[in-house]
């Protein structure tokens, strides 16, 4: 009998199986997150995709049957999909689908994909789990080379003092222990919110418009709220930025194009 919910570590990086280890390489894959799904196209694995989020954009995953949210998957579209491996981004909002899952036999991989050290791992045990290894590390390691020559650039320039927005209505900001955080510091930027309790905290504007940054980048999708911020003072005197795509929210292969616009968002070229 299979040895339901067994928590087998993939690696270092905290990933997880739940249920039956899959079988490599995988044939039948269900990604959970928009982020994963864009790992496996990276790594060349579109056809084994049979299952994706309703928030995958992706043109290559259009016609792919929808299971659900990252936090709300229906165990039931998944398991009907009869998967070799289900991809999920380890998280609280999802552990109970997850484990449900794992009850039914499924074998189910949870990565996290909080820093970018998670993403490069994820990145690796994707190319495992489809059988190439090797183009799991190259994933890993264009990434690196991205944030490396970011980094050379950003050698010897002024720090920006920056605040970057997920939401305005409540105010989610990237702080800590984040990918973002860490791409930030790339650019060669002082995240304001670094001493927050965690990587994706809540503000009150007042917080907020206490840290009188140079630069805010907004990253919402609604713009609910935002008025009424960018009027505060501390805050109305700021350079407002909207990021141009979702990269830099996907923590996946598309932060290295998000670690590009990053870098021209806060340090544009001279005219």
């Amino acid at each position: 009998m299979i040895a339901l919910l067994a928590l087998a570590l993939l690696g270092a990086d905290g990933g997880q199986t739940l249920g039956p280890s899959p079988r490599v390489p995988v044939a039948r894959v269900v990604t959970v997150a928009p982020s994963l799904t864009d790992t496996v196209l990276a790594l060349d694995g579109g056809s084994t995709l049979v299952g994706v989020s309703r928030f995958d954009e992706a043109s290559e995953v259009a016609q792919v049957p929808r299971v659900g949210g990252f936090s709300d998957p229906s165990v039931e579209a998944v398991v009907a999909l009869k998967p070799s491996v289900v991809l999920v981004q380890k998280a609280p909002g999802n552990q109970r689908p997850a484990e449900d899952m794992a009850r039914l036999g499924l074998s189910v991989v949870a990565l996290p994909l909080t820093s970018v050290a998670d993403v490069e791992d994820a990145m690796r045990t994707v190319g495992q789990l489809l059988g190439r290894p090797a183009d799991g590390e190259a994933l890993a390691a264009r990434l690196e080379s991205q944030r490396s020559q970011v980094r050379a650039r950003a050698a010897g320039k002024k720090k920006l003092k920056v605040l970057l927005l997920y939401g305005y209505a409540p105010l989610v900001v990237a702080g800590p222990h984040s990918f973002a955080h860490e791409l930030l510091a790339d650019v060669g930027a002082e995240n304001l919110a670094a001493d927050a309790a965690g990587p994706y905290p809540v503000y009150s504007a007042e917080r907020a418009a206490r840290l009188k940054p140079d630069v805010v980048l907004e990253a919402s999708d609604t713009q609910e709220g935002r008025e009424a911020l960018r009027r505060l003072p501390g805050l109305r005197d700021a350079r407002w930025v909207a990021l141009p795509t979702k990269s830099l929210l996907q923590p996946g292969p598309k932060l290295v194009q998000g670690l590009v616009e990053l870098e021209a968002a806060l340090r544009p070229p001279a005219r």
